[in-house]
């Protein structure tokens, strides 16, 4: 069996994060933004479970559940208001979303 070392685990939640943040950016529809805002979530809690896995403690683990349990209502809440947008003024792209216009 071959087992990933940190470094691996490391480069490959940096490459998540990089992939994550570039859609944050280039992006213009507030799904798409999002779902990369997820996806560095989820780079960030891969991290986390690398250096507890490498230091041989829980500690990682658990802050990922509580980081898990915060994103499930985080889910809730984001959809609910990118709903929310797209009902009041019928579209979800980003430059269109004005706060100080009607």
């Amino acid at each position: 069996m071959i087992t990933a070392s940190l470094n691996a685990y490391i480069l490959l939640s940096v490459l998540l994060f990089a992939i994550g943040f570039l859609g944050v950016i280039v992006r213009k529809n507030t799904l798409a933004i999002y779902i990369s805002l997820e996806l560095m979530l989820v780079a960030s809690t891969l991290a986390l479970v690398a250096f507890s896995r490498y230091n041989g403690t829980m500690d990682g683990n658990v802050f990922v559940f509580f980081i898990l349990t915060v994103a499930a209502a985080e889910v809730a809440v984001g959809l609910a208001i990118i709903v929310a947008l797209f009902r009041k003024r019928m579209t979800v792209q980003v430059d269109e979303l004005n706060a100080l216009k009607n």
